[in-house]
């Protein structure tokens, strides 16, 4: 029951939210916010009503309309208005600006830039809450027009797979920017939710009584175990999509009629009702036009950041690690297959915080095989999900800013573009849009490998397109041994990490190391030592390396080969002392040749090795053009040890 001190702390925090966008609108105007704002005057109610039952450990994401959430969160102003003014001392250091304001310290997981980018990582925050059993709630804000966004739709269907504790709250103001939510949608959201099985409840949206009201028999039902709910608040924005939007598309007389219903005016005379003075409101607001203007004065007062701390908050700082043994000559012999789930049962085992999560990776194991029997020791901690990438990626950003290390399955690395939005715009720049707060312990399980005909879609070597994306790190083993050691680091590293695996390899066999063999991430490896060529490779291409060197050895040439096992960061160091032993190079990778991973390879060795060469620099690569279907075409499209030793022969006769 709603008392009339609570009423009057909403609309302390109402009035906090309206003068908070009444001043970042003036200050964008001259010209001291100098990014995107989308400002949330109108919507006060919405935000104030849904926040007022969470807690501290409750979790909220956003939209790029957030400052409203973040402020009914419990964000403080000057914070705010200096990140907003780009300082240092800002909310997020001056990284993420009015889109991406967050602080996960008290559970306000982002505002997004990206439409519906929010939903699926509310799900991997609920999931952490369903595997800790905390109680906590998850509540993703999203407009009317996330509803048309696919995200919504896998983000939605996996809470009410898992009956999670998240609430999915709608802010409906009308317009998906410029266009009226009539020509967005063919069906209203209350249809939509049953279509999932999930609880739909309406409020209105301007009104922080009932709005509250409302999100608190839905929070105490979530928390009780009922799953997801929808909620819809309807609502409306008084100033444009952007600052600066003409809006030619609705009518003055349409926001004049919004504004009789200003949640503000809703709430005072509710409490004027109350017995709340005139005199009481006014000195109330007041005190928050007294407080906001003294944020805003202070904010401008702080210095922008160095250019120095450029970049800071890019990557956590690894765990430091030395080069383990080689496993014993005599050792077990034991397959990559072996290797995967050995490393994953090892960190299931030794970390409540690592659970698996994926298409057909409990029940039925994976679609190799690789995962069979996690599910049966470890139980919900190994799960099955629908065929939702963009939502299994989601729920692992989630998961991992709520301090878990989720392992997550992209069934096959073609699939990345379905689901490239949670790793390029999510998992790899929150850490840093954040100012370093947002943990980002995120392990992507995939795997690749052309020569069995699998198409174009199924075939592809995309290494450098994760490896361009500051933030992320790439890891591409060739060993049984290699793929334990590396996986277990990239579990137990802090930073996202997408370990590609190739499925030729799985039946691969070879010496099994200790169970405490772990390889840091970011050191390459002499796999065959020689002085005349130096050969660097990746992933099954290493072993098409070593057979061509041993092929040419017969003719008198030695070729060193390096196993390069992390794409992204790269560790040119060997590569430039072999290349200053042998004075020529080849690069060869399953990837099409134009614009991979030997590209920068290349150049790094031509800036810092370039004296050191007595040849042009060679690459062995894929033709460029997309994998082919036919046996004979593949054969002549994917680089193997022939075209490996014709380029070593060249190379070595220049």
């Amino acid at each position: 029951m709603l008392t009339d001190a609570d009423l009057l702390e909403m609309h302390r925090r109402m009035l906090v939210i309206r003068g908070f966008e009444e001043r970042v609108a003036a200050l964008y105007r001259d010209g001291e916010v100098p990014g995107f704002v989308h400002l949330s005057i109108g919507q006060e109610a919405s935000a104030v009503g849904a926040c007022w039952p969470l807690g501290p450990t409750d979790v909220i994401t956003s939209t790029h309309r957030g400052h409203g959430h973040c402020l009914a969160k419990g964000l403080d102003a000057l914070g705010m208005f200096a990140e907003l003014m780009g300082k240092d001392k800002g909310t997020n250091r001056g990284r993420g600006g009015s889109m991406h304001i967050a602080d996960p310290a008290i559970g306000i997981f982002g505002a997004n830039g990206i439409v519906a980018a929010g939903l699926p990582i509310a799900v991997g925050a609920a999931t952490a809450t369903q595997l800790r059993r905390d109680g906590s709630v998850a509540v993703a804000f999203f407009g009317d027009g996330a509803v048309a966004h696919g995200t919504f739709h896998e983000a939605i269907n996996l809470a009410a797979v898992w009956r999670l504790p998240v609430i999915f709250f709608c802010e409906n103001n009308g317009y998906a920017e410029f266009s009226p939510a009539s020509a967005q949608h063919a069906a209203p959201l209350e249809r939509r939710a049953a279509g999932y099985g999930v609880d739909y409840v309406a409020v209105d949206g301007n009104d922080v009584e009932a709005t509250a009201a409302t999100m608190n028999s839905v929070i105490e039902a979530t928390r009780a175990g009922r799953g997801p709910v929808v909620v819809e608040a309807a609502t409306y924005r008084w100033h444009g999509h952007y600052e600066g939007d003409p809006q030619r598309y609705r009518s003055p007389d349409e926001v004049r009629e919004w504004e009789t219903r200003d949640p503000l005016l809703v709430n005072a005379r509710r409490l004027r009702s109350a017995g709340i003075t005139d005199d009481a409101l006014e000195s109330m607001q007041s005190s928050v036009a007294h407080e906001l203007d003294e944020a805003v004065e202070a904010a401008r007062q702080l210095s922008t950041p160095a250019a120095a701390t450029l970049t800071d908050f890019v990557a956590r700082p690894r765990p430091v690690r030395a080069e383990p043994p080689a496993p014993a000559a005599d050792a077990p012999v034991f397959r990559t297959m072996d290797a995967i789930r050995a490393a994953l049962e090892a960190e299931l085992a030794g970390d409540e915080r690592v659970f698996v999560a994926g298409i057909d990776v409990a029940a039925g194991g994976n679609v190799f095989g690789l995962t069979r029997g996690l599910h049966d020791r470890f139980g919900d901690r190994v799960r099955d999900t629908p065929i939702s990438e963009s939502a299994i990626i989601g729920l692992g950003v989630g998961a991992a800013m709520a301090g878990m290390r989720p392992v997550v399955e992209l069934m096959y690395l073609d699939f990345v573009g379905v689901c490239l939005d949670q790793l390029l715009n999510q998992a790899a720049k929150l850490p840093f849009m954040t100012g370093g707060t947002a943990q980002m312990a995120l392990t992507v399980r995939t795997q690749f490998g052309a020569g069995r005909s699998s198409g174009s879609q199924h075939s592809q070597s995309l290494e450098a397109l994760l490896a361009h994306i500051p933030g992320l790190s790439v890891v591409m083993p060739s060993t049984p041994a290699d793929t334990y050691g590396l996986l277990r680091a990239a579990i137990q590293d802090p930073n996202p990490v997408v370990f590609i695996e190739n499925r030729l390899l799985y039946g691969m066999k070879g010496p099994q190391p200790p169970p405490d063999h772990i390889i840091p991430i970011g050191a390459s490896a002499v796999v065959r030592p020689g002085t005349d060529v130096t050969v660097v490779s990746v992933s099954r291409m290493v072993h098409e390396a070593v057979a061509a060197a041993e092929r040419v050895s017969d003719e008198g040439i030695s070729v060193e080969v390096i196993d390069l096992r992390t794409v992204a960061p790269l560790d040119m160091a060997p590569i430039l002392d072999s290349v200053h032993k042998t004075s020529r190079l080849l690069i060869a990778h399953e990837a099409v040749v134009p614009f991979g991973i030997g590209a920068e390879i290349a150049a790094t060795v031509a800036r810092d090795a370039f004296w050191d060469l007595d040849a042009p620099i060679e690459r062995v690569g894929a033709a460029p053009t997309p994998p082919p279907y036919a046996p004979e075409l593949e054969r002549a499209w994917l680089p193997d040890r022939d075209d490996i030793a014709e380029a070593i022969r060249h190379l070595a006769a220049v």
